[in-house]
């Protein structure tokens, strides 16, 4: 099974093969769990939403249009995220202002220069957040991204150029 595609892997889970998501699960978990904690900050949160996503694209899966997988599930990831997100913005809670710490952050905290990065990465906006970490921290493509957001691939490079612009004058500004 290791020389067939995702995209392949999701049409059978599609047409009711059940079995193959788990494939698709060890391929995806690790990289939909590290985006969505380096978007929350909380394991615990991540690792309830990345559960979630693949129950969702378990239980959405007639809705694949045979398009590239990698695109679906992080789309999917971005939507509970960004209810997660508004759930805990409606209870005046801020993802900042969460106390839950983990080992991963432990070791940031410890490391000033990282520190530093992640307060300026807290200064931008969701978006530009998002684009920043799917872009630099996840290795996600443009072409990918914009099919992931919804946008075109040269409209997601002038904005990531922007977000990494903020991101700098939000760094220097922390030092």
């Amino acid at each position: 099974m290791k020389n067939v595609t995702d995209e392949e892997l999701m049409i059978l889970v599609s047409n009711g093969n059940l079995d193959m998501m788990s494939i698709l699960f060890d391929r995806y978990h690790v990289r939909i769990f590290n985006f969505l904690l380096k978007m929350t900050r909380d394991r615990d949160a991540s690792q309830d939403i990345t559960q979630e996503v693949f129950y969702k694209a378990i239980k959405y899966r007639t809705s694949y249009k045979k398009g590239k997988f990698s695109s679906w599930i992080y789309t999917i990831a971005r939507n509970i995220f960004s209810d997660h997100y508004q759930r805990k913005k409606n209870k005046d809670q801020r993802l900042d202002e969460i106390n839950y710490k983990t080992e991963a952050a432990d070791r940031i905290e410890k490391d000033e220069t990282a520190e530093q990065l992640h307060r300026a990465l807290e200064q931008l906006n969701q978006s530009d957040r998002e684009l920043v970490i799917m872009n630099r921290y996840q290795g996600i493509k443009y072409q990918e991204i914009a099919e992931i957001t919804g946008s075109t691939p040269g409209a997601v490079k002038t904005k990531v150029h922007r977000a990494i612009t903020k991101l700098k004058n939000h760094y220097l500004q922390n030092i």
